[in-house]
């Protein structure tokens, strides 16, 4: 039998395994709350999302589901008081995803405490995160998605007196915003050798 399509290394088997190990949790911490895994991933996703990535389309786009999708998981998590709708300030026309206190609570033991403690425990966290998310970003080119990264890392990401701003936007950014997750996220250049 010809091996030829096997991987060098194991990597692709580790991130396989890993994959598989955080899909379990989710849907075990799902189950625990009565909801679907879907429901938890989109809670954890408004947690670190940012005010340009709260909107019921960056959900869509971030999980690659149908708006339909995103509406119906919204409609469960609303009911369940885990997540509330506001009204942009600017635009009165877009709306902005919030946790509750509730949909807070849920996440507060969930499975990404438990990774960010099994990240710790590995003790090599910074250098993990930087390679994870080289590969992100290469499989993400590969296959034509929206990015979805940490403001802060953002090519657009510039400071500005004594805070920063968004150099696509032209807006200002608060602080914590720019630990969160933006749909306009576009990887810096690499820096010349």
């Amino acid at each position: 039998m010809d091996d030829a399509w096997l991987p060098v290394d194991d990597t692709p088997l580790l991130l396989e395994r890993l994959a598989a190990l955080l899909q379990q949790s989710v849907r075990e911490d799902a189950a625990r709350h009565g909801l679907l895994p879907i429901h938890l991933q989109v809670l954890a996703y408004l947690a670190r999302a940012n005010r340009y990535s709260d909107r019921p389309i960056a959900v869509a786009e971030y999980f690659g589901i149908t708006r339909g999708t995103v509406s119906q998981t919204l409609a469960v998590l609303e009911r369940r008081g885990l997540v509330a709708r506001q009204p942009d300030e600017r635009d009165g026309k877009h709306l902005h995803l919030a946790l509750t206190a509730a949909g807070r609570a849920v996440l507060a033991r969930g499975w990404t405490r438990r990774l960010d403690a099994a990240l710790r425990a590995a003790g090599a966290q910074a250098d993990i995160g930087e390679r994870l998310r080289a590969l992100l970003t290469a499989l993400q080119r590969q296959n034509g998605n929206r990015a979805f990264g940490v403001c802060r890392q953002c090519a657009h990401f510039l400071p500005a007196g004594d805070g920063h701003l968004c150099g696509l936007t032209g807006e200002p950014l608060a602080r914590e915003q720019t630990r969160k997750i933006c749909r306009e996220w576009t990887a810096p250049e690499p820096a010349a050798a």
